[in-house]
């Protein structure tokens, strides 16, 4: 090859060779490994005279097949690098790019990084042993930073210093499977470090590559093939979700993991069908009512319907449980912010002011309901999931005793308006409800859970409860509301300062400029790498804002459209040092809660 300097031996690739050099220059007690981030290389390029200089902190392993970049996490953890592998899909067998496929990727490596700790557990801290870390999923599956399909190219240079030459015919570039994880580096101890990054990591991912399990990936492909079958039968039927029989529904206490001996789900003889070769209940759109005693796992049921909005790995329990997935979970939400909001469905009048165009600092349990309704439904929810456990009372019923007492009452209960909801916008409902037989007389369809078993009352409901009449219900409301952002208070800038201010706490938290979201009531986070990653969206849509208002969807389509074309990474800033790196992608409607959510911005009045 024309360029080569003498002193390079062209046939001289080893094992992330330019990083155990840049390494050894490094002194045994340092705390920065500035070399190996900023991995500053001279190289010759055919018909240039003076070397090119750029920093390039990508290792290449198995002459050029396998890379890995290293990067900093954040300024206060520079002894705990992250560290991304691309591996080519090819050597893995894998010829189908898809979230299953890296799911099963990623939960594939953990026993590998497993073998690796093993011998460096102890009482003393990982800062002092060393530790590799990854992202750990649930039964989820989910996009994640931690494991995705990229095209990159292969092996662009060769030299095992800081002085490379480019090879002449560059490999085009092809798919690999990306792997992100973590190295806690010991401190003090530079010989150990040195072996972790250049020995025990590549060897680590030989094993990887050479025990990689084709057939369960099969599994896993199949799998995710029959859900999304299932996913197009609900988005083109009748039905919001598919139940399989002998799906696992309950989970350990304190644990995501299923039940052991718990008793198998099992379809209602009448509700039972056969979707896409499975049988099991299809859950008809409408009003929908579960009830039964307390611990016979009514709400068991309803969280295995919020789950299934997402797909889930196989031993999950849940894996044929598959909801639609535009489904919300609504409760009630005390103290939190509401701007604008069109509640009048559910609040006729109140003093000095428009139920159209509602707004507080400090939502009651009823308004905060009424509100996350009119938001998920503006969002594009189909399903409501309500548990009277988790709801304000006044808002869900008023029984007929009240109603005569109460002349005066602004309220609309719910259950004036689950049936409306559904005829007038195709938006269902189901509930748990246990201490009312209000919804009775609203309700399409009302199951009976004993002892985890679930049974089709609707005829005994009937007969104790006539369905209610048109008569009996309130005028139409308006569903309608459509409401702008304004980019005054919408910045990650605390009020003074000129550093931008980004944390996620332990709580459940977003810190973000001066706003502090209370992220708790998102019932449908699944995993705290997923509120990582609402923070991280939020501070990208506040940086890049430059419109006095704005449409909040067209902001949030526009995020996801970016983040599909380059990946969850895109998001990612290694600026804060309190959020966690690695991210779960949230629905679009998770993000919109969060900014209806901020007490600071501004949100324009309804658009009629």
């Amino acid at each position: 090859m024309p360029g080569i300097p003498n002193h390079i031996n062209e046939k001289e690739i080893c094992a992330l060779n330019r990083l155990y050099k840049y390494m050894l220059q490094m002194e045994n007690g340092t705390t920065t490994y500035r070399e190996m981030y900023d991995a500053d290389i001279s190289y010759y390029v055919a018909g240039k005279i003076a070397p090119e200089h750029d920093n390039d902190p990508t290792y290449w392993h198995r002459d050029g097949e396998i890379s890995f970049t290293v990067a900093r996490t954040h300024k206060l953890a520079l002894d705990r690098p992250s560290v991304t592998v691309a591996i080519p899909a090819e050597k893995l067998g894998i010829g189908d790019f898809t979230p299953a496929a890296a799911d099963f990727a990623l939960r594939s490596l953990k026993k590998h990084i497993d073998e690796r700790n093993a011998p460096l557990i102890s009482r003393r801290p990982d800062y002092e042993t060393g530790r590799f870390y990854v992202c750990e999923p649930g039964g989820e599956i989910l996009t994640r930073n931690a494991a995705y399909f990229a095209m990159r190219e292969g092996k662009v240079h060769r030299g095992s210093g800081p002085l490379v030459t480019f090879f002449d015919d560059m490999p085009p570039p092809g798919m690999c499977l990306c792997l992100l994880l973590q190295v806690q580096l010991p401190r003090g101890k530079l010989k150990r470090a040195i072996k972790m990054l250049t020995s025990e990591l590549p060897g680590m991912f030989d094993d990887y590559i050479a025990w990689f399990d084709i057939v369960a990936l099969g599994r896993a492909l199949e799998l995710e093939k029959k859900q999304n079958e299932i996913r197009e039968w609900l988005r083109c039927g009748e039905y919001s979700a598919f139940i399989a029989n002998g799906s696992i529904l309950a989970r350990e206490k304190g644990t995501a993991a299923p039940m052991k001996n718990a008793v198998p789900f099992i379809s209602p003889p009448g509700d039972e069908a056969e979707v896409c070769g499975l049988r099991g209940m299809a859950w008809r759109r409408g009003v929908t009512v579960i009830t039964g005693g307390g611990y016979s796992g009514k709400s068991t049921l309803l969280d295995a319907l919020a789950a299934g909005i997402y797909n889930h790995a196989e031993g999950d329990g849940r894996e044929l449980c598959v909801t639609d997935d535009t489904a919300a979970t609504i409760a009630a939400e005390d103290g939190r912010s509401v701007k604008n909001v069109n509640i009048s469905p559910f609040l006729r009048w109140m003093p000095g002011g428009d139920p159209k165009s509602f707004s507080t600092e400090r939502a009651s349990g009823s308004t905060s309901q009424a509100a996350n309704i009119m938001e998920a439904v503006d969002f594009g929810a189909r399903l409501l999931l309500i548990d009277e456990d988790r709801s304000a009372t006044n808002f869900m019923i008023r029984d007929n005793l009240m109603r005569k007492l109460i002349e005066k009452e602004p309220l609309t209960p719910f259950t004036d308006r689950a049936s409306e909801l559904y005829g007038e916008r195709g938006v269902s409902s189901t509930l748990v409800i246990g201490g009312s037989g209000e919804y009775l007389s609203v309700a399409d369809r009302v199951y009976m859970m004993d002892d985890f078993t679930l049974r089709d009352v609707t005829g005994r409901a009937r007969a104790m409860a006539p369905r209610r009449t048109g008569d009996s219900f309130p005028p139409g409301a308006d569903w309608n509301s459509r409401r702008a952002l304004r980019s005054e208070g919408f910045t990650p800038f605390p009020s003074g300062s000129g550093t931008e201010r980004l944390e996620v706490t332990d709580s459940g938290f977003i810190i973000i400029g001066d706003e502090r979201i209370d992220a708790r009531a998102l019932g449908d986070i699944a995993t705290p790498a997923q509120l990582d990653a609402l923070a991280f969206m939020l501070l990208y849509l506040e940086r890049n804002e430059t419109s006095l208002e704005f449409d909040l969807s067209d902001r949030i389509d526009a995020l996801y459209a970016e983040i599909e074309r380059e990946g969850l990474e895109r998001v990612y800033t290694d600026f804060f040092t309190t959020c966690n790196r690695f991210l779960d992608l949230p629905r679009k409607s998770e993000l919109a809660a969060a900014v209806n959510r901020m007490r600071l911005v501004q949100i324009a009045a309804p658009v009629t």
